[in-house]
């Protein structure tokens, strides 16, 4: 398989497809252009994902998006300004494809199973490579693997490092000053239904309850189905969930919720979101034994 090829891919588990990772999508400079998973599916077949809709356009499936990152906005629309709140400003960067490494099991495109890719996270005059400039080089795995015959898990592990010789800062909306919007990093923008999905921790219920807090896992549950969040490593299940249920159902776990994120000339930051994509509602006992599985897979 081409390695440098950017058509999507789709992900398989228990031979059925459950998610396109889109490469390189027609996508708009203020989308902050970047790689994405959608559709998103149990294996029931139920959509689990939502891409581009109306009340935030820039919202792209499940993925990697950071709306500040030396004040470049990789996460699409406007950027919050201190002082003067949502503003339209130029200054949109993109996750440029590099290569991957795509893995089939039995050499069948049908048995994609994990996608190891390589990014630039540029910014400048996107259009012309000889004027843009390099931040970030990032490394990313999307796995997925079996749990269940109603159950599937993705995991997605991100390694940023700085190529430069000064430090990069990503920051986010709370650390320009708006409070309680310490959203980027991982990201999945779930489907808008009727009814507002219902969200719990180990400890807590309701968006409220739960948003801006550090959990083990957090379960966001809709119209028959149910998304289990999990950081897989001491370091990301430091940081807080960022949670949304009332005005859209979103969630995602935060790399700056409170402070700016340094990351030194040759440093890396690495983060493990796994999710686990189930039919129904599990239990609080199935829910605890299902992250468990997902994250020692």
């Amino acid at each position: 398989m081409n390695t440098t090829a950017t058509a999507p891919l789709t992900l398989h588990c228990a031979g059925r497809p459950v998610a396109r990772y889109e490469v390189r999508a027609d996508l708009g400079r203020r989308s902050a252009p970047r790689p994405f998973l959608h559709p998103v599916t149990t294996l029931a077949g139920t959509p689990v994902t939502e891409y581009a809709p109306a009340d935030h356009p820039h919202h792209l499936g499940a993925g990697v998006a950071v709306p500040d990152v030396d004040g470049h906005n990789f996460w699409g629309g406007r950027t919050y300004v201190r002082g003067q709140g949502p503003t339209a400003l130029d200054n949109h960067g993109e996750q440029r494809h590099r290569a991957f490494e795509p893995r089939c099991p039995d050499g069948r495109v049908e048995d994609l199973d994990r996608i190891v890719e390589d990014l630039d996270w540029i910014v400048g005059d996107l259009d012309r490579n000889a004027e843009a400039r390099l931040l970030l080089r990032e490394r990313r795995t999307v796995a997925v693997t079996r749990l269940a015959d109603d159950a599937w898990a993705l995991d997605l592990t991100f390694a940023l490092t700085n190529p430069g010789r000064e430090p990069v800062i990503v920051g986010s909306p709370a650390t320009n000053g708006r409070p309680g919007a310490g959203y980027g990093g991982f990201f999945w923008r779930a489907p808008k239904e009727s009814a507002v999905p219902s969200v719990r921790t180990p400890d807590a219920e309701g968006e409220e309850a739960v948003h801006g807090r550090p959990a083990d896992w957090l379960a966001l549950t809709g119209d028959g189905w149910t998304l289990v969040f999990a950081g897989a490593t001491a370091e990301t299940r430091r940081d807080p969930w960022f949670v949304r249920t009332a005005e859209y159902p979103g969630v995602g776990s935060s790399l700056a919720a409170r402070e700016r994120l340094p990351i030194a000339p040759g440093d890396t930051v690495v983060r493990r979101i796994v999710t686990v994509v189930a039919d129904g509602r599990p239990d609080r006992e199935r829910t605890v034994a299902l992250v468990g599985k997902a994250v020692s897979a």
